[in-house]
This record gives C-alpha cells, sequence and structure tokens, in this order.
C-alpha cells in the first residue's frame, strides 16, 4: 500500500482525538470556565455541527481545487481550530474554536477516501478507505486515552495544543507524501454539477443507510458508561479501559471490513448490519457479568466498523460525478447518526426501560439499517434490469413495424 495513506491516518489520527477527546475532558473544561457540565456538554455538540455543515460545504466549494492542496489547506484549519481552542479566553471563545475546529473534520475524510482509491488498483479500494480510518479508530485506542491524561494532568488547554501538533505533523507528512498527481486540480463540474450528483436516490438511500446503522452504534456507545457501571458492575475507573477495548474492536473490524469489502461490498455491508443488530441485542444478557460485558465492548466496536469502509465506498461509487461531496456528506451523515442514535438511546432511558434499554433501541436502527440497504439493492437491481426489459420491447416491435410498411 501508498506510504501517503499513513499521512492519511495520521491526518485521520488527530481529527479522531480532537472530536472524542472533549467527552472524557468535560469535568475539567467546566471547572476551569467555572460553567455546568451540561452546559460543557455543548461544546461536544458544537464541533458536531461544525462537521454537518463544513462537510459539504468545504467539499463543494473547493472542488476545482488540487486534492493535495485541499487536504493540506483542511488540515491547517484544523490545527487553527485547535490552537485557537486552547487560547480560548471563555466559554463562547472556546464553542466557537470547536465549530471551527469541526469544519474540516468531513471534507477532510471525504476528500482523503477519494485520493486513498486513486493510489491503489480496483480491488483494492475498501482496503485503502480502511487504512485511512485506521487512524480514527486508533485514536480510541491510545489518542483519546492520551490525550485525557495530559488534560488531567497538564490541564485541559495542554490537550489541544498537543492536538495541534499532530495536526502539523499530517500537514508535513501529507506534502511530503501525497502523490503529484494529486496536485494537480481535480476535474469538477463547478458547485452546480457537484449538487447535481447528489439528486440521485441511490446516493441517498446509501446516506440513509450510514445514519439507521451508526446511529445504531451510538444509540448503544453514548450510553455504554451507566451500562458497564450499573450493570456490569465495573468501578468507575475501569470505564477508560474498557472503552479502549471498543478502539481495539473498531480497529480490528475496520481493517476486516476493507478487505472482505473488496471482495464482496454489498455482502459485507449487509454482514456486518446483522452483526450489530444481533451484538446489540443480546446486550442486555452480556452485561450481567463482567468478562462478558467486556466482550460485548469489544464486539460492538468490531461489527460497527466493519460497515465503515463498505458504506463510504458505496456512497462514492453511487456519485460517481462528485464522489468527494458524496464522500463528504457521508461523514456529515456519520455525526448525524451520532446526534440521532443519542438522542434515541436517550428517549428509551427517559421511558423507564431499564439502563441497558439503548441498546434495544440500537438493535432496532441497525434492523433499520438493514432494510434501507436491501431497499438501495432493489433500486439497484431494477436500475441494471430496465435498460434491458427497454431492449427487449424495441426489439420485438421493429418487425412488426417493418412488416406493416412492406404490407
Amino acid at each position: 500500500m501508498p506510504l501517503a495513506l499513513l499521512a492519511l491516518a495520521v491526518g485521520a489520527f488527530g481529527i479522531g482525538t480532537t472530536e472524542f477527546v472533549m467527552m472524557g475532558l468535560l469535568p475539567e473544561v467546566a471547572n476551569d470556565l467555572h460553567i455546568s457540565i451540561p452546559t460543557a456538554g455543548h461544546l461536544v455538540s458544537a464541533y458536531a455541527l461544525g462537521v454537518v455543515i463544513g462537510a459539504p460545504l468545504l467539499a463543494a466549494v473547493t472542488a476545482r481545487m488540487s486534492r493535495r492542496s485541499v487536504l493540506i489547506g483542511l488540515m491547517a484549519l484544523f490545527v487553527a481550530g485547535n490552537a485557537l481552542s486552547a487560547f480560548a479566553p471563555d466559554y463562547h471563545w472556546l464553542m466557537a474554536a470547536r465549530f471551527l475546529s469541526g469544519l474540516p473534520h468531513g471534507a477532510f475524510f471525504g476528500v482523503g477516501a477519494v485520493v486513498a482509491t486513486n493510489m491503489v488498483a480496483p480491488e483494492r479500494k475498501a482496503r485503502s478507505v480502511s487504512l485511512m480510518f485506521l487512524g480514527l479508530t486508533m485514536a480510541n485506542v491510545a489518542g483519546v486515552p492520551v490525550a485525557t491524561l495530559m488534560g488531567q494532568h497538564l490541564g485541559w488547554r495542554a490537550t489541544f495544543l498537543g492536538v495541534s501538533t499532530i495536526g502539523l505533523a499530517a500537514m508535513a507528512s501529507l506534502a511530503l507524501l501525497i502523490p503529484r498527481a494529486e496536485a494537480h486540480a481535480a476535474p469538477a463540474a463547478g458547485l452546480r454539477g457537484e449538487l447535481a450528483a447528489l439528486r440521485s436516490l441511490p446516493v441517498w438511500l446509501a446516506l440513509g443507510t450510514t445514519v439507521a446503522g451508526f446511529g445504531a452504534l451510538f444509540a448503544a456507545y453514548s450510553y455504554v458508561t451507566p451500562m458497564l457501571t450499573d450493570a456490569a458492575g465495573y468501578a468507575g475507573t475501569s470505564v477508560t479501559l474498557l472503552l479502549a477495548l471498543f478502539g481495539v474492536g473498531a480497529t480490528a473490524g475496520n481493517l476486516l471490513g476493507g478487505r472482505l469489502a473488496d471482495h464482496a461490498l454489498r455482502g459485507t455491508l449487509f454482514g456486518g448490519l446483522l452483526s450489530l443488530a444481533a451484538v446489540l441485542a443480546l446486550f442486555p444478557l452480556m452485561m450481567a457479568a463482567a468478562w462478558s460485558a467486556a466482550l460485548a465492548v469489544a464486539l460492538l466496536g468490531m461489527a460497527a466498523f466493519v460497515t465503515g469502509s463498505p458504506l463510504q465506498l458505496m456512497v462514492m461509487e453511487k456519485a460517481s460525478a462528485a464522489p468527494s461531496l458524496a464522500s463528504s456528506a457521508n461523514q456529515a451523515a456519520f455525526n448525524l447518526a451520532n446526534a440521532g442514535g443519542a438522542w434515541i438511546g436517550g428517549l428509551a432511558l427517559a421511558a423507564g426501560f431499564g439502563v441497558t434499554s439503548p441498546a434495544l433501541a440500537g438493535a432496532a436502527l441497525a434492523v433499520l439499517g438493514l432494510g434501507v440497504a436491501g431497499a438501495a439493492y432493489a433500486v439497484d437491481r431494477r436500475r441494471v434490469a430496465r435498460p434491458a426489459g427497454r431492449e427487449r420491447v424495441v426489439a420485438s416491435h421493429v418487425p412488426q413495424q417493418t412488416e406493416t410498411v412492406q404490407y
């Protein structure tokens, strides 16, 4: 695999770290800025809002620029956002800085996925995307725990300075390793052409699969800490290590999904969603013992991230005229899944169905994702069969018309 994938993975590692580390630093941020923890929680939402807005917007407006320049520029914006976070004088400035940090997130993964697939043979496309996403999953294994410890011992501002340093390393790696072929302006049909590519029903069905499938993950994962402490009996101090197990599972699932999807893209997607539904349905049972709860957390990460590369590649293929925009829109869909899944899981908790009920809500969302993926498959089959049917109809009428004229 090309070394340039390493540069993309470094950028993904930095982005994954800054996205999730705020969740572990909320007490420190709240105490330092004299705000409540629920108010500090809005900083997580500000980042997600930046992703949702920035992903399609930045991908569309940079469509005619060289992808290499776009990636470096997006990482520069990432560095600026995190540096401003480190020096934010108050809560409102930090809110704005977190929003700025989120803007390049989706576009970086979107454009990066296009660059990654352009550098490899067609039969290795999904694997190349999974190697870029490896940086994101490794952030959950190493980046977030280390950054959280840094914030707890050196102050939360030191964490964001450290993340800015990772961003600078990513910029240098991108400048050195991205091939010269990606330094030329990418062919594009302009903003109108980019947006027109998103009018396709298969594209929206693929995005809908992402929202439902990863919504299933976040419905459970958002409330995994109370499940582990209240249901499985773990001490709160053990949760960080258990969440690292989730990262290990996600890393394994990501690599497995990339390898399998190169052989059977849609089969990997269906299998991943089915596995995710099964794991979530078994969550209440597995949370009854400490060992099975730890296994459940790892399996959750694996089952969810098996679908990551197939979903990204499917969206790109369905919008071949605007792969960067569609790929970036898929990142916005991931973040909508994050917010929507957490909301649905919270509804299950608020209804009094028990501490493990968000996992069952997630299982229902995974089944919904399977339904949307099935609808997408049916639409594809119909579109493939329709031209052949038309040719048969035309062919059957040509002799009749000829006979009529001759008669």
